[in-house]
């Protein structure tokens, strides 16, 4: 469009001279002793005109001709730069599709080859990154410190390689170094956001609640962070102050927090806490009921089901009101059952205990039931509740009591004990407990040798079972088992003269 626009434009010019030189056709004269030109106006002008345009274009082809080095200097310049750019995108693109090998073949070529401290500190800073992405931190730490040495001239590329390398440390569980990094960024400028994220993990790596507790306040105030992040993190850090502070620190730190803080479950847990250590239980109900209020949470509602008796009442009437708009919180329940346990009151802690199991089978339920029977002298029930109590403890099934575990194969146990010379007493004694698996075969031993005990109407029926001292019959019986029951460890080849051999049809 411009090209048109002064193309019309002259053409424009060349009309308005033209008819100017029509209305004044004069002539020129020109003396140059001893010349004496005489020229028409006309054709003055369009000599003008022609040799302004032959000088230009001399001029031009001049300067082009002498700029040619300097043009074949950025040409190549251009072309390097183009280079470097198509390298360090190509990194930068395997960098990101995890490819971390062929990333740093690119990135090497741009450290190798060019001449730009800026190119050189990005390709650096990407190499670094692809090295500690496979591990290799000592060739990451190279990278880091060459990208630091050409950038000591640009604030930016400095800021940008010392935010890099404490990121980095961060992922290898240094936050010691990341804090030497990022805390002049900090001191500088607090809106230094990522910067300021970094620092608030390199605090929570090393536990300093109190900077935690501050970063996540400034970073909130920024909108920086989600709220429920921050929220998150202002209840861990302030539970952690609350219980490095002690009863000593309490009360400054309870006044720096809000007061939808305050009510936070592990904030006012940790509050509570210390009250309650200090014999403040009046203090403690309090923090904990302003927190309950909001939210039932299990936890709180179990300890402030733990006081002394006369604060009982007190607490069991708050429970109650709350049980008016929770009826199915079995949380609740049992903590409405552990206060009126705590009062001696048998009769109401055990219909809210037993609603609770109704709807929520939990180990401490089980275990409040437990008590309760044992104080009411009930101990099958007792027993019966604290046996549910562990199972659910221990993730553990049930066992029948009368089935009897598979045999283990104990040919190799030096500790094994001879059938042969174990009293029957022994024996039967051993099925009144729980049997090893080793000792499963014992059980079917004893019950063949008690019935042709009581067959033959032996009165010693205590004895060992020696087969010379049975009739014919309990001797058969005894081969019958020895020779059919799979009894591990045991040579069923080694009989006596008198049994008969197997395979002779008197099973």
């Amino acid at each position: 469009m411009k090209t048109w626009f002064w193309t019309l434009l002259v053409f424009v010019a060349a009309v308005a001279l033209a008819l100017v030189l029509r209305e004044h056709s004069g002539n020129v004269l020109i003396v140059a002793q001893p010349y004496r030109i005489e020229l028409s106006l006309t054709l003055a002008v369009l000599l003008l005109l022609a040799s302004f345009l032959i000088l230009y274009i001399v001029l031009r082809v001049l300067a082009w001709i002498s700029g040619g080095p300097e043009r074949f200097r950025s040409w190549r310049g251009l072309r390097a730069e183009k280079r470097d750019h198509e390298s360090l995108e190509s990194g930068w693109i395997n960098i990101l599709e995890g490819r971390y090998t062929e990333a740093e073949k690119d990135l090497s070529k741009v450290l190798a080859r060019t001449r730009s401290g800026s190119r050189k500190v990005l390709a650096a800073l990407a190499s670094a990154r692809a090295s500690h992405h496979m591990g290799e931190f000592a060739r990451r730490d190279e990278a880091l410190a060459l990208a630091r040495e050409h950038a000591s001239d640009n604030v930016r590329l400095r800021e940008a390689a010392a935010i890099v390398a404490a990121e980095m440390y961060l992922d290898q569980n240094r936050p010691q170094d990341a804090l030497v990094l990022l805390q002049p960024l900090q001191d500088a400028s607090s809106r230094y956001f990522h910067a300021t994220r970094l620092l608030l993990r390199a605090h929570r790596q090393l536990r300093n609640y109190d900077r935690v507790y501050e970063l996540t306040r400034l970073l909130s105030r920024r909108g920086v962070i989600d709220k429920a992040e921050a929220q998150q993190l202002i209840e861990t850090s302030a539970a952690a102050r609350l219980q490095q502070g002690g009863p000593e620190n309490l009360k400054s730190i309870w006044s720096d927090l809000k007061s939808d803080e305050r009510v936070l479950p592990d904030i006012a847990l940790a509050a509570s806490t210390i009250h309650t250590t200090q014999g403040n239980h009046e203090e403690a109900a309090k923090v904990l009921e302003a927190a309950l209020s909001i939210r039932m949470e299990p936890r709180l509602l179990n300890a402030y089901s733990q006081c002394p008796p006369e604060h009982v009442a007190r607490r069991l009437s708050k429970a109650e009101e709350w049980l008016k708009s929770h009826p199915d919180d079995s949380a609740l329940l049992a903590a409405l059952g552990n206060l009126c346990l705590t009062g001696e009151l048998w009769g109401p802690g055990e219909q809210y205990l037993q609603r609770s199991m109704r709807l929520r089978s939990d180990m401490r339920i089980h275990a409040l039931l437990g008590n309760l029977y044992d104080r009411l002298g009930r101990p099958a029930d007792a027993t019966a509740h604290w046996r549910l109590a562990s199972s659910v403890a221990g993730v553990l099934p049930v066992l029948p009591a009368s089935r009897a575990l598979p045999a283990a194969d104990t040919r190799g146990d030096p500790t094994l004990i001879d059938v042969e010379h174990l009293p029957q007493a022994k024996v039967l004694s051993s099925l009144e407990t729980p049997l090893a698996a080793s000792a499963a075969d014992f059980s079917d031993y004893a019950s063949a040798t008690e019935t042709s005990a009581a067959g033959a109407g032996d009165a010693k029926a205590a004895a060992p079972a020696a087969p010379e001292r049975t009739s014919d019959g309990d001797a058969s019986v005894l081969e019958e088992y020895f020779d059919s029951s799979p009894f591990v460890g045991v040579d069923l080849t080694q009989t006596s003269d008198r049994h008969t051999p197997r395979g002779s049809g008197n099973h």
